[in-house]
This record gives C-alpha cells, sequence and structure tokens, in this order.
C-alpha cells in the first residue's frame, strides 16, 4: 500500500474513514435530493427530457469516475485532480488544474450557502438572508474544525434525513400516477421526439451534471482514508451509481407529474420554484413546504458542510507544495484537520455569498461559473491517466488507460461547448489568470515542483 511518506510528505491527516464513510461522504457531496432545486431550468432547457440529461450526465462522470479511480491508485494522497495531473503530467499542469478547480470548489460553498439562505429567508423572512448565510458558515466551520470523524458522523445522519424525504416525495408521487395525475406520456422524460436535439440535450446535461459534481470531492480525503488506496475509487464509483439512480428516478416521477408543461419550457424557472409546484399537485402544499425545507438543509448544511471539507483540503494539498500560500497547509495538532484551509474557505464563502446576495440574479451568475473549472480540470484529468499509465508506465491495459480516458474527454468537450456562454467567457478568464500567475512564478525563478518519490 503507497503511503503519503513514499512522496515526500509527512502523515498529517488522521486516517480514520473507511469505505462507507468516503461513499457516504460522496453522496452528501452530491446530495441524493439535488434536482429539487435545479429542477425546472434542468426541465426547460431538456425541452422536459430530463431523465436523459441526467443519464447523459451519469456517462460524462462515470468516465471521469473511472479515471480518478485509477489515479487515486497511483497517487494516494489529498490534492484530488491537482495531485494527479501534477503527478501524473507535470507540477505546472498540475497548478492549471488545481486552480481550474479552485473555480468550481471556491464558489460551490458560497452557491450553496446562498440557495439555503434564500429558500430560509422565503420561510423566516424575520431573518435576512446574510443572517442565514452566516449561521449556515459558522455551523459547518465549527463542525468541521473539530475533525473528520465529527463531519463523518453528521453526514450519516443527513443522508438518512434527505432519503426519507426522497421516499416520501416517491410514494406521494407514484400515488398521484396511479390516480392518474401524469401530465404526459411514460416515456416522454427519457425521449420527446418533438423537442429532441444533440444540441438541446447536451446543453440540459451541461445544467444536470452539476448533481454529480462532488463524487470527485472523495479524493480529497485520500490521506484520511485508512484502507487500501483501491477503496478510495470504488467509494466514488459506489457513490455516483447510487447517486445516478437517485437522480434518476426522481425526476422522471416529477417530470411525470409537471403541470404547465409548456410554459415551463418556454419561459424557465427563474422562482426555482418548479419542483416544489410539482411536489404541491402530487400531494399537496405541505408536501411542497417539505421538499422545500429539505433542500435548504441539504444544500445549506450537509451538502456545504462537505464542500467547505473537500476545498480545504484541495488549499491544503497546494498549500504544503507551496503553490499557493505556504500558510494553508498547516495542520491543527489536536483535531487533524487543515486548519487554516478551513477557515480561508468560510472567509470566502461568507464574503462571496453576502456579496451575490445583493445581485438580481446572483445564483444565476455563481451556479453558470460551477461547472465550468470542474469541467476543464476533468478534462486534464483524463490526460494525465494516458500519459502516466499508457506513456510513462507502459501500460497494456488499454481499456483502462486509453479507451475509458479518451471517451471521457470526448463526452467533456461536447458538454463544455454547450454551456452557457457567459461562463465560458469568465472561466477562460480565470484559467488566463492562472497562466499569468504560472508564469509569473517562473520570471520570479521559482519553478513550480513537487517533493520527489522516494523509490
Amino acid at each position: 500500500m503507497s503511503t503519503v511518506e513514499q512522496f515526500g510528505y509527512r502523515q498529517e491527516l488522521q486516517r480514520s474513514l473507511g469505505f462507507a464513510d468516503l461513499m457516504i461522504y460522496g453522496l452528501i457531496f452530491m446530495v441524493p435530493i439535488a434536482p429539487f432545486g435545479i429542477f425546472g431550468n434542468v426541465f426547460a432547457v431538456s425541452h422536459g427530457m430530463v431523465a436523459l440529461a441526467y443519464l447523459i450526465g451519469l456517462v460524462a462522470m462515470a468516465f471521469t469516475a473511472l479515471s480518478y479511480a485509477q489515479m487515486a491508485r497511483a497517487f494516494p494522497m489529498a490534492g484530488s485532480v491537482y495531485t494527479y495531473a501534477g503527478r501524473g503530467i507535470g507540477a505546472p499542469v498540475g497548478f492549471i488544474a488545481g486552480w481550474a478547480i479552485l473555480l468550481d470548489y471556491l464558489l460551490v460553498p458560497a452557491l450553496l450557502y446562498l440557495v439555503a439562505s434564500v429558500a430560509m429567508n422565503s420561510f423566516v423572512p424575520a431573518v435576512p438572508v446574510w443572517g442565514w448565510l452566516a449561521a449556515f458558515v459558522v455551523l459547518n466551520t465549527v463542525v468541521n474544525y473539530l475533525g473528520i470523524q465529527m463531519t463523518a458522523r453528521i453526514t450519516r445522519i443527513m443522508l438518512a434525513a434527505e432519503l426519507a424525504v426522497l421516499a416520501i416525495f416517491l410514494v406521494v408521487g407514484g400515488v398521484a400516477l396511479a390516480q392518474g395525475k401524469a401530465q404526459t406520456g411514460a416515456l416522454t422524460p427519457l425521449f420527446d421526439s418533438a423537442g429532441f436535439s444533440w444540441s438541446v440535450v447536451l446543453a440540459a446535461a451541461s445544467v444536470a451534471v452539476l448533481s454529480f459534481l462532488g463524487f470527485d470531492g472523495i479524493s480529497t480525503l485520500a490521506e484520511e482514508n485508512r484502507e487500501d488506496a483501491r477503496r478510495l475509487g470504488r467509494s466514488m464509483l459506489a457513490a455516483l451509481a447510487v447517486a445516478a439512480v437517485l437522480f434518476v428516478v426522481q425526476t422522471w416521477v416529477a417530470a411525470l407529474l409537471t403541470p404547465g408543461r409548456d410554459a415551463l419550457i418556454a419561459n424557465g424557472d427563474a422562482a426555482g420554484s418548479a419542483f416544489y409546484d410539482t411536489a404541491e399537485f402530487a400531494g399537496g402544499p405541505w408536501l411542497s413546504v417539505l421538499t422545500a425545507v429539505a433542500t435548504a438543509v441539504a444544500w445549506g448544511f450537509a451538502n456545504s458542510l462537505v464542500a467547505q471539507a473537500a476545498t480545504s483540503r484541495l488549499l491544503f494539498a497546494m498549500g504544503r507544495d507551496r503553490m499557493l500560500p505556504s500558510f494553508l497547509g498547516r495542520v491543527h495538532p489536536r483535531h487533524k484537520v487543515p486548519v487554516n484551509a478551513t477557515l480561508v474557505v468560510a472567509a470566502i464563502s461568507l464574503v462571496l455569498g453576502i456579496f451575490m446576495s445583493t445581485r438580481e440574479n446572483g445564483i444565476g451568475e455563481l451556479a453558470s461559473l460551477v461547472n465550468f473549472g470542474a469541467m476543464f480540470a476533468f478534462l486534464l484529468l483524463h490526460v494525465s491517466v494516458v500519459v502516466h499509465y499508457l506513456i510513462r508506465k507502459r501500460s497494456g491495459n488499454l481499456l483502462a488507460h486509453l479507451v475509458v480516458p479518451v471517451a471521457g474527454f470526448l463526452v467533456l468537450v461536447a458538454v463544455v461547448i454547450n454551456q452557457n456562454v457567459a461562463a465560458q467567457w469568465v472561466g477562460g478568464l480565470w484559467l488566463l489568470l492562472g497562466l499569468i500567475l504560472l508564469g509569473t512564478t517562473y520570471v520570479m525563478g521559482r519553478r513550480p515542483q513537487l517533493p520527489q518519490e522516494v523509490v
């Protein structure tokens, strides 16, 4: 079994997580009820073919998860795609990969806090959005500060609660369908010849894939995994598979029951209430309230809790290698967590979340940027598999080390091309800034380097 010492590091984080902990962490990061919050957007963009959009998103992420599993075996360290691209291709490429996915990781907690705070403000308007946001940030920071085992215990409880709400919706939805409340044919959520085109479905998949982002966060806990590195990759695949089944089933049922289908497709879901309107149509106001509150708590506490943990591990890894300020690499001596990185993520989430809450379409602006960084980083991940295994190691396993990463690369390119244009521009500017920072280090004579592997 490879260790971090083999790659020139000290084992500072606490190895206490098993396969179940990692899989549950990934599920919570993806949020089993994630489609509740973006259902209307995916429905409108896909022309009602929501289940198909999620299936295509699954294909894109399945190839990526397989590539993650291969690199996790080779380099069982924190840092996710930053580590894999850096070790698999080279330190400068690792920096760009880490910089790209930072756009996703740094924005995701702020987006989650903002969505949840807006939702909670609609139920308890006496507490302003910024008040809810600050409460969520403080609560999650305290839990993460107390250690990864505390985070793991909390995620188990939250997962059970989310699955209970989902089960209630599916049972009530099933009864509604049995009573003849379906608004369309049974297969329409999967394929509708009247609205189908590849550009439509891929554009919808680029939105739906947001629900799958999070399985990759498991890789940031590599140095807290107490089992063989292979278990890390298997936990990613298991979490992705379970989430995919849940996403497809719940969106299929919801798409069959959605009232005002044509208006939703034509006008979109600016208020973000399409799923809750569908829940009310299926079971009454109580189900609408239940699903809305569950979404707020899931996004604002459970999902943002693990998002903060994952982001802090990425900053920790880049700080430890001096790709970012070295103070980010400090580990708390008692709790064994990257304490400075955790506090920095909390501060960024708080400031950015409050600022975006003052903008007319703050949630939409944040959401449009989240996917771009992840997709670009995943492209470099697939390249790192080919370079490390096929070119350097002369691997004969062409399926795992050539076919899968190339297929994953091509699928992601199709998704990125069909992403929001504004997100492409801002994401491109973010990457340009990263290249400028990288170039500056060369000019200053500080060529990016990683600790050498101990043979």
